[in-house]
């Protein structure tokens, strides 16, 4: 996994921008920029994971292919390529508007997943994880860059006590169906000059990825499930507008010009990546190399959500 952090994290060269102290202002005649965010192309296959070689199939394999596959799909694209959750941020802006008080982001492990898949960051801010399931979880942060990987921390991540410990057969874990808080980890984010994108992982479960992005400035947003994005108090002026997914690697960026009070229309359209993005990928075919019976797929049953391909 720490290889693939690596490979993602190439584009980060194109990331890093000039390091200077952002200054807050008050805006009086601040614009805004609205507009989409569009995959074009064919919407890369997911990742796939063995279910039979990972701890907790039984609860964790209730979202699966049904094949003893657990699938992650870091693309969230609607059917008009709409490109959801993708973060959008401007570069240039020295002084304005002052970040938002929303307190500390908080990033969740439910149904073995770790959710959101893409966090926004201030540099040298903590993040809040937080276990809601009644399994085991690790976090294993580390930042990226064309350099290779560097850890940022690596903690347990506690369950609730009042969780059952250990389910004893698939139909335990199938009907158990709550989630509580465990104990919250609150991790300080702490990245090297020039760098800007971390990504976090479960030491336990292969599958369970999430992504950050730090940023300079409050000017910043994640599209919709319309692909939508919205930017105010805009101070006037020329910017460069980035769009940002960890798995695009091919920069996406266009030049803004914002007037007084005015609405920026931008329509960002992102080519697809093509070829092999990571080296789990889905294929078409079974891996039989794992040999998974038809009994240890029927142990692994889909009892809340059965996963596409």
């Amino acid at each position: 996994m720490v290889k693939q952090i690596a490979a993602a994290g190439v584009m980060l060269v194109s990331l890093s921008a000039p390091v200077y102290a952002y200054e807050e202002i008050a805006v009086s005649d601040g614009g805004t920029i609205t507009g989409t965010v569009k995959l074009e192309g064919a919407v890369p296959k997911p990742k796939g994971y063995n279910l039979t070689t990972l701890p907790d199939p039984f609860y964790c394999g209730r979202i699966s292919d049904g094949q003893g596959w657990r699938i992650l799909q870091p693309f969230n694209v609607g059917p008009a390529g709409e490109f959801r959750e993708v973060v959008v941020y401007l570069e240039g802006v020295e002084k304005g508007k002052p970040f938002e008080d929303g307190g500390v982001p908080q990033i969740e492990a439910k149904d073995c997943l770790f959710l959101p898949f893409t966090t926004v960051v201030r540099d040298d801010q903590s993040v809040t994880v937080v276990n809601m399931d009644p399994v085991m979880h690790d976090i294993q942060a580390y930042e990226t860059s064309h350099l290779g990987a560097r850890v940022l921390f690596n903690v347990p991540l506690p369950m609730n006590p009042q969780h059952p410990r250990n389910f004893k057969d698939r139909s335990d874990a199938a009907m158990y169906h709550r989630h509580m808080a465990g104990a919250p980890m609150k991790q300080l984010v702490n990245l090297s000059k020039g760098r800007r994108i971390f990504v976090m992982q479960c030491g336990f479960h292969a599958y369970m990825e999430s992504w950050g992005v730090a940023v300079m400035n409050p000017y910043f947003a994640k599209t919709d499930e319309q692909g939508r994005f919205t930017i105010t108090d805009v101070p006037p002026g020329t910017y460069k507008l980035v769009v940002w997914h960890p798995y695009v690697r091919t920069p996406v960026e266009q030049t803004v010009t914002v007037g007084p009070k005015s609405t920026v229309e931008a329509k960002v359209v992102v080519p697809a990546p093509t070829g092999r993005l990571y080296a789990n990928e889905v294929l078409d075919h079974d891996y039989v190399r794992y040999n998974v019976t038809e009994e240890a797929k029927k142990e692994i049953e889909p009892m809340i959500h059965k996963q596409e391909r």
